[in-house]
């Protein structure tokens, strides 16, 4: 029976607050066991487990993957615009601000 422990942090944030959080847990225990031992599920129940995406160091993980000594698993919220239009936005607002600038 293996009783060893790991160090793992996890990061979640929001635009106003973010939540680091380090705890061990048993070896062995995988992302989704380690976020709902965390209690970040309790603190903010807007985390649906089923649909958050998760990672490892930035690299994009599902819930099953084995935790390691010194992992940082992070909690991604939903995006709230596309990105790729937002660029869009902003190209479009620098060439309409380039046209009328040169007066001065």
């Amino acid at each position: 029976m293996n009783t060893e422990n790991i160090n793992i942090e996890l990061v979640y944030a929001l635009p106003q607050e973010q939540a680091l959080l380090k705890f061990n847990v048993p070896a062995g225990t995988t992302l989704g066991e380690a976020v709902r031992l965390s209690g970040i599920l309790e603190k903010h129940p807007e985390i649906d487990p089923a649909k958050a995406k998760y990672g490892i160091f930035g690299k994009l993980s599902k819930a099953d993957v084995v935790m390691r000594e010194r992992d940082r698993i992070e909690i991604y919220r939903p995006l709230i615009a596309d990105p790729k239009e937002v660029r869009r936005k902003r190209a479009e607002e620098g060439k309409v601000m380039k046209k009328g600038g040169g007066d001065a």
